[in-house]
């Protein structure tokens, strides 16, 4: 009778410690913030932003096709710049340009190759602005769509930053850094799609925002002005690439 009484306290005890203490049920896993709320992405933000619309060489390229094949060619010449900037991202994940960067050789050689096919562009464009038809009064940049020239804006974008020293450096060094401690390969992805959109879209408007402008370039005082302003920036630009290369 005692050992009865025994095993009906025994289990009261146990119900009402199962009842008082009960075992926790395990909780989904927490889901990673949206990188939008991620203050390490707004600032990704911020800084991809303020590198995109500063104009560089191929902010020259778009111009300098839309002024001599209208709006589809900077357009041509803008989507042959992401294709560029999406070679440089998947470079960059697959490790290989890690390998560059160790190989000073390598680097050196990208960084003249840079310089010296912005320097030929400029000199293309002083050429064409010596000859006094730098841009055509009638044709591409009223209207006109060859699609010869819509490829040759095309390969110019991409050649430009595939050779462009200054965007190997920025998935290089700079990307990197925003990747937060255990970051999925995800993240890289999107802060590598972030950066390809931004700058199309800048290049874009650049290509709408001279074509637009078309009118104030019929007159060729304003032609020639225009073309040789490109023309001095990619040679400038051609020389500070050359002069920062790693000799």
């Amino acid at each position: 009778m005692a050992a009865a009484s025994g095993r009906l306290t025994a289990r009261a005890a146990a119900q009402s410690y199962t009842f008082d203490c009960p075992i926790p049920r395990r909780l989904p896993p927490r889901r990673p913030e949206a990188a939008a709320m991620d203050p390490l992405f707004v600032a990704y933000l911020s800084l991809t932003a303020a590198l995109v619309v500063t104009p560089g060489a191929t902010t020259a390229v778009v111009v300098r096709n839309t002024l001599s094949s209208g709006w589809r060619g900077g357009m041509a010449a803008a989507v042959g710049a992401a294709a560029g900037n999406a070679a440089h991202a998947t470079a960059a994940g697959l490790g290989l340009a890690i390998v560059i960067a160790r190989i000073p050789a390598l680097l050196l050689a990208v960084q003249m190759a840079g310089g010296l096919y912005l320097a030929w562009l400029g000199i293309a464009s002083v050429r064409r602005l010596t000859r006094g038809d730098a841009v055509p009064i009638s044709g591409a940049i009223l209207g006109a769509n060859s699609t010869v020239e819509h490829h040759h804006a095309l390969r110019e974008g991409v050649t430009v930053n595939l050779l462009n020293p200054a965007i190997a450096t920025f998935y290089l060094a700079v990307v990197p850094s925003f990747l937060p401690p255990g970051a999925p390969r995800g993240y890289y992805v999107q802060l590598a799609a972030t950066h390809v959109g931004m700058a199309f879209a800048c290049h874009s408007l650049w290509a709408f925002g001279m074509d637009r402008l078309r009118h104030l370039l019929a007159r060729p005082a304003a032609r020639l002005a225009l073309e040789g302003l490109t023309a001095t920036a990619l040679l400038l630009l051609s020389v500070r690439v050359l002069a920062s290369a790693n000799w």
